[in-house]
């Protein structure tokens, strides 16, 4: 990891942080308490977990003097970290009215005074790391307090807008679908020790990749729709079994947020048209499984992806952009931004990987069963915290997220 100095970790720290609140000022507090569903969190309990994790991991870690704010706080806004203690049950946050809002922006601004006198007073290495972990933490919850807070809205009959001024795109048509040959033969991929990487991109190491081309481009609601149109949802030879059967048991035939008419789509920025050139997204694994399959077509795999990824800068439509959508691509192959690809790789650990030691240890590599390789960040990830060796993961019904994908296929031009 870089070098980085007591000075800009506090800059970075002050930045990150305000980032979250900034994130928060159309809500009122009565929106930050709800749970739509079990996978959502509130506003309130990101904007408290995220605190908590500096407490917790930090302070409590490198500050001899740092006296815990509240125990009953400690309990409420652990996660997963069962190292550390127990936590109120995940499906049951939307319960938490009490700590208020205000109770909670009291417990950050105390948490920051402590963390800014912790920064300016130590150069422990292993702090600074920490610290950085911890913003990079609370950067991909700015992501998911966007993607709750959608969800949220989108049960709400009115369909407010979270935000009335994103910026809208001009819809332009991306051209025919087309393929490109990626690399074959063994590769390197992982993190490269430039910068900050998680655990789960480590080790660095070979990957042997068969001739394969890869889409040059994102699926678009257009093409998905001509999907839907021709009976996609109603073919089982499309469908892997679990797919099937997760469709016929919840009923999916669209995309999430997609009308009844599939010309309309909930949007952070409220209801609006479908726009037929954008990428689709908040669809499945297996939606997007069985749409490769329709198209006689697959989904790339990791490394397909990311070895194409290396190529390009990690920039795109990403949060600071201001569209909150995915947008259509414009002499760009979109492979960081707009949404987070579905690959065909299970979440499964690098050789040699070895999880951060302890508690930290928890952050990654236990969920590494069950669940699907997802790459390239979408239009809610800062854009300082995606790289082409970023892997996140979802189970395969997972859909309230900006999931999307493109194709590959085997052998080449």
């Amino acid at each position: 990891m870089d070098t980085v100095s007591q000075a800009s970790l506090a800059d970075d720290y002050r930045r990150v942080r305000a980032a979250s609140l900034a994130l928060c000022r159309t809500l009122e507090p009565e929106d930050m308490v709800v749970q739509s569903m079990p996978d959502v969190s509130p506003t309130k309990w990101h904007l408290a977990h995220v605190t908590w994790f500096f407490e917790r991991m930090v302070l409590e870690a490198f500050s001899p003097s740092y006296r815990r704010y509240s125990d009953a706080f400690d309990f409420l806004y652990n996660s997963y970290y069962y190292s550390v203690g127990q936590m109120h049950a995940r499906p049951r946050r939307g319960m938490l009215s009490r700590p208020t809002l205000a109770a909670v922006l009291e417990y950050r601004e105390h948490v920051d005074a402590a963390m800014q006198a912790l920064i300016g007073a130590c150069d422990d290495q292993d702090m600074i790391e920490r610290v950085i972990l911890g913003l990079n933490h609370e950067q991909q919850h700015q992501e998911l307090l966007l993607t709750d807070i959608k969800h949220v809205f989108s049960c709400n009959p009115t369909k407010p807008a979270v935000a009335t001024d994103l910026k809208t795109p001009v819809s332009v048509a991306p051209g025919e679908y087309d393929y490109i040959d990626g690399p074959s033969g063994i590769h390197r991929v992982g993190a490269t020790g430039l910068g900050f990487a998680f655990d789960n991109e480590t080790p660095r190491h070979d990957v042997l990749l068969h001739e394969h081309r890869i889409g040059s481009r994102l699926v678009t609601n257009a093409e998905f729709r001509d999907f839907v149109r021709d009976g996609g949802y109603a073919d089982a030879n499309l469908w892997l079994s679990d797919g099937w059967a997760v469709i016929n048991e919840r009923g999916w035939n669209r995309p999430l947020y997609w009308g009844d008419h599939l010309e309309s789509e909930f949007t952070l920025g409220g209801e609006r048209d479908i726009d037929n050139n954008a990428p689709v997204c908040h669809v499945s694994y297996y939606e997007a499984d069985a749409f490769a399959r329709w198209a006689g077509a697959r989904l790339p795999t990791e490394f397909e992806w990311e070895l194409a990824a290396s190529a390009e800068q990690p920039e795109g439509n990403l949060m600071e952009s201001r569209y909150w959508q995915p947008v259509p691509g414009v002499d760009s192959r979109q492979l960081f931004g707009d949404v987070w690809e579905w690959t065909a790789s299970s979440y499964a650990p690098y050789p040699g990987f070895v999880p951060l030691a302890g508690s930290l240890g928890e952050y990654n590599g236990k969920f590494m069963c069950n669940q699907m390789t997802v790459r390239g960040g979408s239009c809610v990830t800062a854009a300082d915290h995606i790289r082409a060796s970023y892997r996140s993961f979802f189970y395969p019904d997972a859909r309230w997220q900006f999931l999307g994908f493109r194709l590959a296929k085997d052998g080449s031009g």
